[in-house]
């Protein structure tokens, strides 16, 4: 199929695990699994809803039903050129895509600048969130720490690829996505970067990357569990050289509001290294929005 030009094993089988879906005039991909209360999974970058194929059995093994989609410009999603790939405009298609998924009212889990991203679903849909869950993200913009919003820039007008070649991918995931390092294999790798890439050469991978600091909103009120109508949680991977833990994850917890984090012993795709951890964390936090649990 068309989808699989240009992916190699583990992406086209990625693929064929999910389905295309219609939302806010574009075509997307989701991966479902499980039963139960919904629980919304949104990636950053560079990644798509590959990130949580690991996650998305262990939510559905507690009871919960997985749902891991992709944003315009990354992962099988279309890529249109005149897209607003502001963290606002990726916000709108978020909310478009609940909608179109008929989600009335889950649990959200964000990640990266995927952060951002779920939060302006949040604010858009407050009272449709059950709980949020924070992992290795920023809440203020005030200053951007991706790495790559410097690359896209130098990159923006010039003929340079969007993406590394193969080798140098694979030493920079290593190198800041994951401490246990037998949990990704280089083909995992290759997929990530062939999902960035596809048939756009990763041009709105770029345009993203680019438009990082444009509309800034500060979305402590969305994250701060004093006020929110739903409970709130950050997850960190303590070993992420990208937003450490005593920069970053000490703002995320102060702008929740929240006592403490909980640490996992993994760097920024913690989700690679310890899916399980995450999900049972997100199952208590479940149980703890419907009064299964005290808080502890």
């Amino acid at each position: 199929m068309a989808d699989d030009v240009g992916l190699g094993a583990v992406a086209s089988a990625h693929r064929r695990a999910g389905r295309h879906f219609e939302a806010g005039g574009l075509t997307s991909f989701v991966r479902e699994e499980g039963q139960g209360e919904p629980v919304v999974l949104v990636h950053g970058l560079p990644a798509s809803s590959f990130l949580y194929r690991k996650m998305l059995p262990e939510l559905a093994s507690r009871g919960l039903r997985a749902v891991a989609f992709d944003l315009p410009g990354l992962g099988l999603a279309d890529r249109p050129g005149d897209f607003d790939y502001t963290f606002a405009g990726l916000g709108r298609f978020a909310s478009a895509a609940v909608d179109a998924l008929e989600l009335d009212r889950f649990h959200l889990v964000v990640h990266d600048a995927g952060g951002p991203v779920g939060f302006h679903l949040a604010a858009a849909a407050g009272a449709r969130i059950r709980s949020l869950t924070i992992l290795n993200t920023v809440v203020s913009m005030d200053r951007v720490p991706f790495v790559m919003e410097l690359y896209a820039r130098a990159a923006a007008g010039r003929e340079w690829p969007a993406m590394p070649a193969p080798r140098v991918v694979r030493r920079i995931f290593r190198a800041v996505g994951v401490a246990d390092q037998s949990s990704l294999t280089d083909a995992d790798i290759d997929a990530y970067r062939e999902l960035v890439l596809r048939d756009d050469g990763g041009a709105a991978y770029l345009r993203i990357m680019a438009n990082l600091r444009r509309g800034h909103v500060d979305h402590r009120a969305v994250v701060d569990s004093r006020t929110t109508p739903y409970p709130v949680q950050v997850v960190w991977g303590v070993k992420d050289p990208i937003l450490p833990i005593r920069r970053h994850g000490w703002r995320a917890r102060e702008a929740a509001h929240v006592p403490a984090i909980s640490a996992l012993p993994a760097k920024h795709y913690l989700q690679e290294e310890q899916a399980a951890a995450i999900s049972e964390l997100v199952s208590d936090l479940a149980a703890r929005s419907r009064g299964d649990l005290s808080p502890p």
